[in-house]
């Protein structure tokens, strides 16, 4: 009995597996299992926070070192999707100057991922969105 459980088990874990890197595309399937920047950074200069059209929240945190992003993170409560994209997210601005974070668009993180289904493009624009709320909370602090 136990035997046909594990395996049953092993089947199951197999399918989810198969069809999250369908859906996500092997980097987003690498991501999705070896999550990257998830958490909230000890010391941060910037919090951004945006709420997606799904209701998945999201939130990034900025460290600068003489206007460069030495170190970012994210964390959400949403679904798998919402994860990866805002793992690369954070990923794509480290090391980014100020006005290089403008260029962190959902487009770019989409093309990151490679494969997404069309209902769950909307996480990579959240994360793009985070990024910019961040960036927009920057100028605002700290160009006065």
């Amino acid at each position: 009995m136990a035997d046909r459980l594990d395996q049953f088990l092993d089947d199951l874990q197999k399918k989810i597996f198969d069809e999250a890197r369908d859906v996500l595309g092997e980097q987003g399937f690498e991501r999705w299992q070896h999550s990257k920047f998830r958490g909230r950074l000890e010391q941060f200069d910037i919090h951004g926070h945006a709420v997606g059209s799904c209701g998945d929240s999201m939130d990034i945190y900025l460290k600068f070192d003489r206007e460069q992003v030495v170190d970012a993170s994210y964390f959400t409560d949403g679904c798998g999707s919402s994860n990866v994209c805002g793992s690369f997210a954070a990923e794509m601005a480290i090391g980014r100057r100020v006005e290089e974070l403008a260029d962190i668009t959902g487009e770019l993180i989409l093309s990151r991922l490679g494969n997404v289904p069309e209902d769950e493009k909307h996480c990579a624009f959240l994360a793009a969105g985070t990024v910019q709320e961040a960036l927009r909370l920057y100028m605002t602090d700290y160009t006065r």
